[in-house]
């Protein structure tokens, strides 16, 4: 039976989508991941873009309120900011919550290349971080 994890981030565009797609397509055989926001918005296009660009679709995701998941048990609740690890409860699902943070790709500056340049470091840091929280 695949565990369940749930990553927060405060408006589930970026970092917290990105997680859910990595987790779901290279430990997915052993992890069924979702995610969401304490206050959702809508999935940053440069998110879908650097996800595409390693084979990973997101692009049929939305951003997503944690209230949607009341209810519902986590093997692994995972914070990505430091708004969701200050704000959201400590156990959700009698889960207690674990945090991995990176930076907000969607706060970077500068050119169209800049940004994605950005987004891929953040991206890239996603899966090596949860890489190894998974494969320990």
């Amino acid at each position: 039976m695949k565990k369940r994890v749930l990553f927060l981030c405060t408006a589930n565009s970026c970092r917290s989508q990105m997680a859910e797609g990595i987790a779901n397509h290279f430990w997915g055989d052993k992890f069924e991941a979702y995610s969401a926001g304490t206050q959702a918005s809508f999935v940053n296009p440069m998110a879908i873009e650097v996800m595409k660009a390693i084979g990973i679709d997101i692009s049929g995701h939305r951003s997503k309120n944690l209230s949607e998941f009341d209810g519902q048990n986590f093997d692994y609740v995972i914070t990505l900011c430091g708004d969701a690890n200050e704000t959201c409860p400590l156990y959700i699902g009698g889960t207690k919550k674990t945090h991995i943070g990176f930076d907000d790709p969607a706060k970077a500056t500068g050119s169209a290349e800049e940004i994605l340049k950005e987004f891929r470091r953040v991206r890239d840091e996603i899966k090596e971080k949860l890489g190894d929280f998974f494969e320990t």
